[in-house]
Order: structure tokens, then sequence, then C-alpha cells
């Protein structure tokens, strides 16, 4: 008995894991084998007929019909990577091989469904590129900008943010928020019993899938009217020290549990490219800033002076520079003990702190010296008012460790660019200022 080799050709065709199809020169499908319904979702009778541009993802389709066109002109294409979308929404990455049959006036097609393969290599990437990003960006503000754009490559991700946890206080902060509904919320309380309690609670990736309510809580911890909600744990040496959430308001973007499993496990690479961070800004901070008062230290003071004098150079502005002595103040550790006067020096940090301008800088030069940096004065009126006001909080008595303390101070003052084009000449004549405005409290 014989078989018609027409007749066995579509049976052996169904049996073959890759997909083959045959498309008319307009593009349409003529022929699909049982794994073109498979690969794409649909079944065979939706497929026939169909332009084959309408399945292949929004992004790829120009280049797709660019390579068709090389193919009907004769040159056969081999392992060229484009998306379909199936029939659930879902995204599928395909490799063809393609090549035209003249007599036919086809397209003839075999491709495999490399999905796996390339979540992997992006997978693979995500996390390499998350090391490598803590190791190059500057600061935490721009490694979270760096691991949003990672992730947005690995799934959607318009609407993410990283919560971190602080274990001590029970507080959560929002470093980063990017949000499409709601703005960037302030530290707050970790609210119990909700999806981001439980994932720093149990250290494990929680997904949420819901229909949503109109008029929901906007809080960022709540369930809200999102419809679909995927968090995960950012955890170091063991500990989960926050969360990193992304979140869907559209029936176009959905999370399943493979997206919950891929952004587990990068989790743990961000976690850690955090953490360094996290170190790395608190040495900075500390090699920057004085110890006692938490104001800018020496090094500190003098780059932001720089800057100031750049900007005031190229703007054509003023600024002044406040050199400040507490006299006497030796009397008050001999009198009362170092940690007296260190508790001295702390309030009147924070009183000088409050007698400028935000926009102004206070520096501890060591001792019971500070500087203040006064930037775009508008003239001489500007700085004797400030300098008046310092002296008025500074004159106040100060209640430390049971005692009455009164102190007051010396402050001497340059203004650029009368008084110096640089740092050095500015602080030398404020230094000066200074000591002149000493010698004659000691005269009176």
């Amino acid at each position: 008995m014989t078989m018609d080799s027409h007749d066995i050709f579509p049976k052996v065709m169904d049996l073959l894991l890759d997909a083959v199809c045959a498309v008319d020169a307009q593009g349409r499908y003529v022929y699909v084998n049982a794994a073109c319904e498979h690969m794409f979702g649909y079944p065979r009778d939706e497929l026939i007929g169909r332009n084959m541009i309408e399945l292949v993802h929004p992004d790829d389709r120009d280049r797709t019909l660019e390579a068709a066109q090389k193919v009907m002109r004769g040159n056969s294409h081999l392992h060229f990577e484009n998306r379909y979308v199936r029939k659930d929404g879902t995204v599928v990455d395909v490799m063809w091989s393609a090549t035209w049959s003249e007599a036919d006036r086809m397209r003839l097609a075999v491709a495999r469904d490399v999905t796996e393969l390339k979540r992997a290599q992006r997978v693979q990437s995500a996390v390499y590129r998350i090391s490598e990003a803590a190791h190059t960006v500057e600061g935490l503000s721009a490694l979270y900008e760096q691991i949003h754009r990672i992730i947005g490559e690995l799934l959607p991700a318009d609407n993410f943010f990283v919560a971190m946890y602080d274990i001590s206080t029970g507080m959560l902060s929002f470093p980063y928020f990017v949000d499409a509904r709601k703005r960037k919320p302030d530290p707050t309380p970790l609210v119990e019993n909700t999806p981001l309690a439980e994932v720093i609670h149990t250290g494990e990736a929680v997904l949420i899938t819901s229909a949503g309510t109109a008029g929901a809580d906007t809080d960022a911890q709540s369930t809200g009217d999102y419809l679909d909600w995927l968090g995960v744990p950012l955890i170091s040496n063991k500990d989960v020290m926050g969360a990193l959430v992304v979140q869907s308001y559209s029936g176009h973007v959905r999370y399943d549990e493979e997206d919950k499993e891929l952004l587990h496990y990068v989790s743990t690479q961000i976690g850690t490219a955090i953490d360094r961070k996290l170190v790395e800004s608190r040495l900075l901070y500390m090699a920057r800033h004085d110890p006692l008062t938490d104001l800018p230290n020496r090094i500190l003071f003098q780059d932001r002076l720089d800057t100031a004098l750049r900007r005031a150079r190229r703007d054509r502005e003023h600024l002044a520079l406040l050199y400040l002595d507490i006299d006497d103040f030796k009397q008050v550790n001999d009198s009362f003990g170092h940690n007296t006067g260190d508790r001295l020096l702390r309030e009147l940090a924070r009183r000088i702190v409050h007698s400028v301008r935000e926009s102004d800088t206070i520096g501890r030069m060591g001792g019971d010296e500070f500087t203040v940096l006064l930037s775009n004065i508008q003239g001489p009126e500007d700085v004797e008012a400030i300098v008046e006001k310092i002296h008025t909080a500074i004159n106040t008595p100060f209640e430390v460790d049971g005692h009455t303390l009164t102190v007051s101070a010396s402050i001497g003052t340059a203004v650029y660019p009368e008084h110096g084009d640089d740092q050095d000449q500015l602080m030398r004549h404020a230094d000066t200022d200074m000591y002149s405005m000493k010698r004659n409290k000691v005269e009176a």
C-alpha cells in the first residue's frame, strides 16, 4: 500500500517542533503547521489569510518588513530574530530562516521559539549591568535610575518604586518613586497587613492580581487601584532592607509567576548594589562632615565655596564669606568640661544654621571656628543683616547640662569680588577681619 506524498506532507509538518509557514506576496499566511498554532496561540483557521505583520510586535514591524522585502528579492535570510504578540497578549521571541519561492510566489519560513533563551540572556545581562552600575555610577539617585532602566528591559516597569525600611524606627522611605497616578510619598511608618509589609517581613516576593477598585486609597502601601502588584525584597547580609515594586493600572500590562521569579532573581544583585552605594554614601558623608556638629567640614566647605565662586563669576553675582570664632570658648571647657563644651558647640551650630538661608552653607573649620557662605547677595546690607542675626542668636544664653552659659562671637566678613577674586584671598580677608573684631573687643 502506498501513500500519496501530498497526504503525508501535512502530517509530517505537524510533527515538527519548529513552526513552518508559507506567506504569499501580500504577506498573508497560506499555510501553517501545528507548531505555528502553539507558538502564536491562534487556531489555524484564524491564521490562514491573516497578514503576518499584524502578529509582529509593534516595535519590530519596520525591520521585519525590511527583512521580508530582502527575502522576496531572492536573498535567503537565516537566523532573523523578532518578537510576536500571542493571542493572549504575551510576547514570544522568534528566530526565523526564510527563503523566496519564485515559482510559488511565496515566502517559505521555519521559526523556532527562543523566548527562554532570550530571557536568560536578558537576565544575565541585567545582573551584569546592575553589578557594573554599582561600581560606576555616581550616587544612589543615579543607581536607582539605572536599575529602573534595566528592569524595564526585562518586564513592563512604567510604575516602579524602591522602598527602604529602617528596622530601628519601623519607618519606610521612598528614595525612588515613578508612578503614573501617585506622587512620591513622604517617609511613613510601615503599615501592617499590606503587600509591602508582607514582602519586608517575610523576605519573599509577593504577586497580587486583582480587578482593582475606582477611587481607592492613594497610599503607596495600600492595595490601591492597581490591577497587578509585584514586590520583591531587597536583602543585604540576610536582612531585608527594603523592597522593589512594579505595578500596573492597565489590562494591557499584567504580571505572572514567571515575572515574579525573574524579578526575585535579579533582586539579589540589586540589593547588593544598593547596599554598596549606601556604604559608599555613608563613608563619603563621614569624610566630608564634622562628626560633632554634622556640618560640612573644611574639605566640603571649600569645595562648595569653589563652586559658588565659579557660579558668581559666570553670572556676575556677589557672595560673602563669614569667619566666626567663639570668644573665650576655652573657659567653657576649663570650667564645665569638654562634654559640656561639645554640647554647646552643637547648639551653637544649630543656631547659626537657623540664622541663615537654606541656600547658604555653614561649615566647622575645627575647634570653635565656623564659616558661613552667603551666595547671591544683593549688597553689604544683606551681609550686615545676617551677621546681626547670628550675633543675636549666639548672644542669647544657652542652657547646657543644667548650666546657663553666655558666649559671644567675633565675625569677620569678606565679599566677592570686592575683597578677593579667589578662595584664598577671601579666606585671608575674612580671617583678618575676624581677628580685628576680636582685638577691638579686648581693647574695649
